[in-house]
């Protein structure tokens, strides 16, 4: 049984690295639905759309339709806990390597949200 604690803590070590990817899927709509979507200003698509986003660093969305004013919403990347926790824990035992390896890659970030919507406003 030891030995299976050990193993299962050597295996989680650097987990965000291991078990999870560089971008979050983030569903996009808008009212009226239509309107471009810009992700760190390059179009990704038309809403209703969902999208791989990169997670490590904040994003801009920008919401564009003719006829109506853009919409910028910034959303957050921040910290998983859970990775955390699961990299200091082998720490404690097996040294810093899993804390270092997932703070040198960001891999232990997510987005805020899966979900953004713009209600969008008439241009005068």
């Amino acid at each position: 049984m030891r030995y299976l604690l050990i193993c299962l803590l050597v295996c989680t070590g650097a987990c965000g690295t291991l078990f999870s990817s560089s971008a979050d899927k983030v569903s996009f709509s808008s009212d009226p639905s239509g309107a471009g979507v810009y992700v760190n200003g390059q179009l990704m698509g038309k809403t209703p759309t969902q999208l791989a986003v990169p997670n490590k660093h904040p994003v801009s969305v920008e919401f564009r339709l003719t006829g109506y004013e853009n919409k910028v919403v910034i959303v957050n990347s921040d910290l998983q806990a859970g990775f955390l926790v699961l990299d200091i824990v082998p720490g404690f035992l097996f040294g810093a390597i899993p804390l270092i390896v997932d703070a040198a890659t960001g891999n232990w970030s997510g987005l805020e949200t899966d979900h953004v919507h713009a209600a969008l406003v008439e241009s005068k």
